[in-house]
């Protein structure tokens, strides 16, 4: 049985670079990089040092404040340095890959109570991919959740087609999904794309509670799935996990090996012919596709990336990367002009509203920076969740934290409202906001 969700509003950015349903090489690992930076909330502690040799699933460092939590290598090699930024702030833990994989044996029983699936998901690092909600933090081991969310599909700009890239690990994701269903008593919901209902893969998994989701964009995130389905109030918790490393722990149980291999859709204009790359976390970019000078490279899509540079490497949860043109040059008249062809806009200041299926070469721009904070309705028009955004921004501005309540903190992470960064004429950073207020939520009420 399943239910429709069918969301009205929302808002698709028609960016040019769209990866096509192919692989385009496969990156036979070299020296990966495992970064603590990719798991919010992880004080971490190094378990190796330069010179020891690892397995592919052994620790590499653990939580101060939980030793149970572990990031384990994604290969099996040497350690062939330890990366410090500020204040020797631990940035990386460089591995020189062998040549031949070796992994640690986790054994393919399966986990019989919420406490074997619980020891299997510290010992192999996957824990640190259960988010828990609110507050998008790192799920708590002690914790029971009301429920666990899992979103099949992704409506972000160019993300990658999950019917694609997993179509073929239905029996790992099904595994994955039944042994998550043992840590809560309110079942794993699963969200799945109507447009591709009939075709997909996922509406076959069982053990799930099903949804069937309809709309635009943020329709995929799960975020506003869970607004929709079961609605967080004060003092609840909900798990979530993403697709791939729902997949990627099913792995684990069937064949008793950690294997972080994914496909990674190389999107965005700047690309000559946008694909898939067959690689691992922490893969540096240059060896996933190349970077033309004045490029933005991107892991993750244009509205909620994280910026990696030429010399970055593909973080934990990232199967996509994007490269935008650098926006540096000034354009005569900018929004003075009364025809720009080549510009979409969200709402009618344009013509693009005339051409519905174009797609756009678009960089990074911003034709200005930040002015005075304009209350519009522009935010409510796309976000398809029953709160007030322009309310809860201007809580988590002010610091209010009975009025952050009031309006929704608890529903929202930064991504649920990246498109009020896109729509907004006043040109604020949106989701540094939410995050601002998240922070606060954390401090002061944990």
């Amino acid at each position: 049985m399943s239910n429709h969700l069918d969301l009205k509003k929302g808002l698709d950015i028609p960016v040019k670079g769209a990866a096509a349903r192919k692989v385009a090489k496969t990156v036979k690992p070299g020296t990966i990089a495992v970064k603590p930076t990719d798991f919010k909330g992880l004080l971490p502690r190094l378990l190796v040092k330069e010179g020891d040799r690892v397995l592919a699933g052994s620790p590499v460092m653990a939580d101060k404040q939980n030793p149970r939590i572990l990031v384990t290598a994604p290969v099996s090699g040497t350690v062939s340095a330890i990366v410090r930024g500020e204040k020797r702030k631990l940035l990386a833990v460089l591995i020189q890959a062998d040549a031949e994989q070796a992994y640690a044996d986790f054994g393919t029983k399966v986990p019989a109570d919420a406490d074997a699936v619980k020891d299997l998901l510290l010992n192999t690092g996957l824990w640190n991919a259960l988010i828990q909600r609110p507050y998008g933090i790192q799920a708590n081991p002690d914790l029971k959740p009301k429920a666990i969310f899992i979103s099949s599909f992704s409506t972000a700009p160019l993300a990658a087609d999950t019917e694609f890239t997993l179509g073929d690990r239905l029996a790992d994701f099904q595994a994955g999904v039944t042994a998550l269903g043992k840590l809560t008593d309110g079942g794993v919901h699963l969200a799945v794309n109507k447009a591709v209902y009939s075709s997909t893969p996922f509406h076959k998994v069982e053990n799930v509670i099903s949804h069937v989701v309809s709309g635009k964009h943020p329709a995929g995130n799960v975020g506003v799935q869970i607004s929709h389905i079961s609605p967080i109030q004060k003092g609840e918790t909900v798990w979530t996990m993403s697709p791939l490393m729902v997949a990627a722990f099913g792995h684990v149980i069937n064949t008793g090996k950690l294997d972080l291999t994914r496909k990674v859709a190389v999107t965005g204009p700047v690309v000559a012919d946008p694909a898939y790359v067959v690689c691992l976390p922490g893969t540096p970019v240059k060896e996933i596709t190349d970077i033309p000078a004045d490029t933005r490279v991107i892991g993750g899509d244009v509205l909620t990336g994280e910026c990696l540079g030429a010399d970055g490497c593909l973080g934990f949860f990232q199967d996509q990367v994007t490269l935008l043109h650098e926006g540096t040059e000034r354009e005569w008249f900018g929004w003075a002009k009364p025809f720009r062809p080549k510009v979409h806009s969200s709402s009618w200041c344009y013509f693009s509203w005339l051409t519905p299926g174009k797609q756009y070469d678009m960089d990074t721009n911003l034709h200005g920076g930040p002015r005075a904070f304009v209350e519009t309705k522009c935010f409510e028009d796309v976000t398809p969740m029953d709160i007030f955004p322009i309310y809860l921004i201007k809580a988590c501005l002010a610091g209010d934290i009975e009025k952050m309540e009031k309006f929704g903190i608890y529903e929202v992470l930064p991504e649920d409202l990246a498109l009020c960064d896109y729509v907004d004429p006043s040109k604020n950073d949106i989701q540094a906001m939410i995050q601002k207020g998240i922070d606060l939520m954390i401090k002061e009420m944990a």
